[in-house]
């Protein structure tokens, strides 16, 4: 996708912030300037927002596989079979030169498909129970196209693995089993495993949209990693990785890198961040079970809606200044947020910038409940600290000793930002 139109999408979503709490700095106010009162960051009178749903096409959403001029195409352990001129087989290497719908099914060991189409072409990739194995390459690789598709057939298993290494075959440092220079979109009903013990998941160079699907996907880097934007309308998601689990960053442009989350239901074991954003990170509904270091990171976070349960042993959620364009915000607006700390130097939630609670349930357990250097209000719903309903944020301004034996320790005060 042109350069302008991946900005405008992300600015789409950092407009949505812009209004309802999560704001640009400005081209006149100071980042470390938190001189606003309670009132001015409150969120009771909601601004117009933007309709995220335009995150998401038609196509994206419905998963659909017009067969009529389909390609078939048939793994056969070293080698393959297909049955248009579009397709080039060399050994175990798979490569797709035009736009169009390819079925894809049986196994492919030691080899790779490979989308190489012009900048206006789009790519459907059904896969109709494969399972393919590269040892030192990528199993899936756009290397070009407009936008391609990976479409999970109803009912089917379908694997992807790397078995230990990349070794590169052009410019790219590809490094990733689903690896895409370009946008690309997962959909469907089937289920994906993905190992990686070399590298990350999946990773799109500019957009990645999962609008469904069930994926198990494990890694030695982040499961599923985006330069520009991920947005997830809905699916099942087992991860585990070594880093993160859902990453968004563009190390070009800080304005970009954003996550959106419309629903689904998420199991995220990592050593690192569960999810991960530059600019904004918005969770607008589904269930979330995340165990990690940081359980949702980003410049601004913002929860509307969902259920989302946090253990973690630095922060539960952080909204740190990764992005030069906003103030570090987390605002919960509703759902039901249940966060368990470890020991040590943690908070329930830390912010670089405000704090604004408007709605839902929130639940922290450990000794720092909450860390912010800017204002800290609740406007509504309902907040327990240690079991306990509280009606102001506390400000520890650094974590405590330990969690999870009531009260609030350790205050040995202002150690300046954290993130």
């Amino acid at each position: 996708m042109k350069k302008s139109i991946l900005t405008m999408i992300s600015l789409l979503i950092l407009v949505t912030f812009v209004l309802s709490g999560c704001g640009s700095t400005g081209a006149n106010e100071s980042v470390t300037d938190y001189s606003q009162t309670a009132s001015t960051v409150s969120t009771t009178d909601t601004a117009d927002e933007t309709n995220t749903d335009e995150l998401f096409s038609s196509r994206d959403l419905s998963g659909e596989i017009d067969t009529t001029d389909a390609v078939k195409i048939s793994l056969n352990g070293d080698t393959a079979a297909a049955s248009s001129e579009n397709v080039s087989i060399s050994g175990s290497t798979v490569t797709i030169k035009k736009e169009g719908t390819y079925i894809l099914s049986g196994t492919l060991k030691n080899g790779s498909i490979i989308v190489n189409v012009s900048k206006e072409e789009k790519v459907q990739l059904v896969l109709n129970g494969v399972s393919i194995t590269s040892d030192t390459f990528a199993p899936i690789y756009i290397a070009g196209a407009d936008k391609v598709f990976i479409t999970l057939s109803e009912g089917t298993q379908n694997t992807l693995v790397n078995g230990g290494s990349f070794k590169q075959i052009d410019d790219n440092n590809v490094d990733a089993v689903i690896f895409s220079k370009d946008d690309i979109t997962l959909n469907g009903t089937g289920t994906l495993t993905v190992k990686s013990s070399a590298g990350h998941g999946i990773v799109g160079k500019d957009e990645v949209t999962i609008a469904s699907g069930t994926y198990n996907i494990s890694s030695s880097n982040t499961a599923i990693r985006a330069n520009d934007s991920i947005a997830i309308a809905d699916g099942t998601f087992t991860l585990v990785a070594d880093t993160d689990g859902i990453h968004a960053e563009n190390n070009d442009d800080d304005t970009l890198g954003s996550v959106y989350i419309k629903g689904g239901t998420f199991n995220i074991k990592v050593s690192d961040d569960g999810i991960h954003a530059t600019t904004t990170l918005q969770i607008d509904g589904g269930t979330f079970n995340i165990t990690a270091a940081e359980g949702l990171e980003a410049t601004c976070v913002k929860i509307n809606d969902g259920t989302v349960s946090i253990t973690a042993s630095d922060d539960g959620i952080n909204a740190a200044k990764k992005s030069s364009g906003t103030t570090p915000t987390v605002e919960i607006n509703g759902g039901n947020v249940t966060i368990t700390m470890g020991q040590g130097d943690t908070d329930g939630i830390d912010s670089n910038g405000n704090i604004t609670i408007n709605g839902g349930t929130i639940s922290i357990t450990g000794n720092s409940a909450f860390d912010y250097d800017g204002t800290g209000v609740i406007n509504g719903g309902k907040v327990i600290v240690n079991g306990t309903e509280v009606t102001t944020l506390t400000n520890q301004m650094m974590g405590g000793p330990g969690g999870g034996n009531g009260g609030f320790g350790g205050r040995g005060g202002f150690n300046g930002p954290r993130g």
